[in-house]
């Protein structure tokens, strides 16, 4: 299975509460940490809901 590398960009103050838990299920707390995911349909559905906040890259 393809790995992703999801990267916090942007800060998420003033961001609606689901968008904050959506951030925190794919474990990003921090400002540039960077968490590696396999590259499933409900994965992507979460970085589809918070796409302004991250980066993605193909590990």
């Amino acid at each position: 299975m393809a790995k992703l590398h999801v990267k916090k960009v942007r800060s998420a103050i003033n961001r609606t509460a689901r968008q904050k838990k959506t951030l925190e299920a794919l474990g990003l707390h921090k400002m540039n940490q960077v968490v590696e995911h396999d590259d499933t349909a409900a994965v992507m559905g979460m970085i589809a809901k918070v796409s302004h906040l991250v980066t993605v890259e193909k590990a």
